[in-house]
Order: C-alpha cells, then structure tokens, then sequence
C-alpha cells in the first residue's frame, strides 16, 4: 500500500470481485480495495478447497476455464466492480507454453465476459493487460493509447486479443478500463521475472550458497520500470473514476523513465554484500526482444493525477530485502 495514502473513494462499489488475489499484483491490490471501498462485499476467485488469500476477502471457487462455474459464481456475487488479474504472465514461459497461456489468457477472459454479459451487465471490469502489446511498434518511439499493437509473443498476442474480445462481449453498458502496465517489480515477485531472478541470485551469493557468478541475458535491453505499489496505485485511481469514464478505455502506466537492465544490474552490485562476475546465460537470451520500451502515460496521469512515488533505488531495497528474509526462512 503507498506510504501515506487516503483511501480513493470517488466511486461507490457494493460487489468486488477479483481474479489474481494471490498473485504478485494481487496481493498489494486486495489491501488496496479493502483499503480504498471497506464497506463493500468482496469476493477472490480461490481454487476450490482454498481460503480466500486474504482474511478480509470471500472466497469464490471456480475455475476461469469452465464456463459453468464462472456463470455460476457471477450470478452469485453480481459485483459491480471486477479486478481481472488471474493470467498467465510470463512472456518467457509463453514461448514454451503457447496453448496454456491463450487458454488461461483469453479462454478464461472469455468466459468471465460472457457471464459479466449475462448478469452484471452495468458492471466496471478493470482488465490488467500488457504494455508488450505493442511489441514492434515500440521501435517507432514512445508508446501511447493509439499506437497500433504489434505483438511479438504469444503472452502478448494473448493479452492483445483478450482487449479485443473485452470491448466486444461485454454489453455497452458496462464499463471496461484496460490498463497496459510497463515492467513492474517488488516485493513478492518471482525467479520466472528478470529483476526478480537477479536479486535472487545475488541473495544465494551473499549467503555463501552459491558461487559469485550472476548469471544474466541480454542487458543491453532498455525498460521502463515501476514499483508493483505503483501500479496497484494506478489501478485504484482509474477504478475511482471509472463510473466517469465512457464505456471503453485503455491507459498505459508507466513511469516516464527508461533504464537498461544494465544499469539496474550495476545498481544491484552497488546494494550487495558481495562481489560477483556477470555472465551472459545463452538461456536467458530471448528470441524477438524489443530492445527499446518507452512510454509518459500522459493519459493516465491527466485522468487520475497519478504519479510514481518510490524511486527505483527503494523498490530495489525492498526486493533485496524481500528475498533475504525469504532465504533467513530456508536456513
């Protein structure tokens, strides 16, 4: 939750329902809407057997990719917000599993949309996509809203094709606020994640676990990177204006500042408790990478007044600090 911040209570939501609670972004966005709409009933998609993963929310089990039960348990809770975060969100894993990834991606999209359609048709429906939707047509410069998508994955094609079919299924009288995050990272992100696999490798040598060698893929790859805070900060402003917004809309969110990986690398060094070599990992290398990635969500900033709060040297603090603990638990 950000330091300091008042609940955003501009809208009235009764009914909350979130896919994704358990994940990274889940997990700061659950204390965000308890925070930001304490008053209404809200509901986490949970495997069946599970808690809720949080002891503020309801548990709601049921599976994205049976039509049925997603009918079911949306003409149970009728929830007049929906936070889609539940996916499969690793483009590095999509090259090695295409089909789960267009099935979690868009199949389960697909049916939460057509139950939305049948019985909450007025509902606000919050879709956490990608900024990797753009794909190719980032080497033409700075990312914005019209830009057209021109995605190089199959996480990316996935996510493209989920807004399309969003804006389509869903009745007009409904809301849909699709917003393309650039990279975000932080506490609680995992090793299938750049940043996240660097810190946790830096962790194992500082413990004496593993050799002083980093091993990385391509560095030279320039990123705009947010704190995870920053993003769940962003997704609470566009919800609190989303009954004034008209019935489609996409924000990018993004910090306006680009970074190698290179760079964020020699920051790392700088935090650790040990030395270490760097060495390129040909596995790490990934086929049809955009070398650049740029972006000023101007449109989000003008529409809801966000802007990042934590600089790139805090949120990599806290994930060095995050994973410390994490390897102080398995000792």
């Amino acid at each position: 939750m950000n330091r300091g911040m008042a609940p955003l209570s501009t809208a009235r939501f009764e009914r909350i329902l979130i896919t994704g609670g358990s994940g990274f972004v889940g997990r700061y966005m659950l204390d965000a809407l308890a925070r930001d709409y304490p008053s209404a009933r809200r509901v986490a998609l949970a495997r069946a057997g599970e808690a809720a993963p949080d002891p503020g929310w309801s548990a709601a089990a049921f599976d994205l990719l049976n039509p049925a039960e997603v009918d079911a348990a949306i003409r149970e809770a009728r929830p007049d917000l929906v936070v889609h975060l539940a996916a499969q969100s690793s483009a590095a894993r999509s090259f090695v599993a295409a089909e789960e990834t267009w099935r979690v991606n868009f199949i389960g999209s697909f049916n939460l949309a057509s139950a939305l359609a049948r019985h909450a048709a007025e509902a606000v429906l919050v879709f956490a996509s990608t900024a990797d939707v753009y794909g190719a047509s980032l080497s033409e410069g700075a990312a914005h809203e019209d830009m057209a998508p021109r995605p190089l994955n199959a996480y990316a094609r996935s996510k493209a094709a989920a807004e399309t079919m969003l804006a389509d299924v869903l009745p007009q009288s409904a809301r849909l606020v699709v917003a393309r995050p650039f990279s975000h990272i932080g506490p609680g992100q995992d090793k299938r994640f750049a940043l996240a696999s660097f810190v946790a490798q830096i962790v194992e040598i500082e413990s004496g676990r593993a050799e002083p060698r980093l091993l990385v893929g391509d560095l030279s790859v320039q990123r705009d990177f947010l704190d995870v805070r920053d993003v769940v900060d962003a997704y609470s402003r566009l919800i609190a204006v989303a009954p004034g917004l008209p019935s489609r809309n996409v924000f990018d969110v993004a910090s306006g500042t680009t970074r190698s990986l290179a760079s964020i690398v020699e920051k790392m060094r700088a935090l650790a408790r040990r030395e270490f070599d760097i060495v390129v990992d040909p596995a790490r290398m990934r086929p049809a990478d955009i070398p650049i990635a740029r972006c000023a969500a101007a449109k989000l900033r003008e529409t809801t007044g966000w802007s990042p709060r934590r600089t790139i040297e805090e949120t990599l603090v806290d994930l060095l600090d995050y994973w410390r603990a994490a390897s102080e638990r398995t000792r």
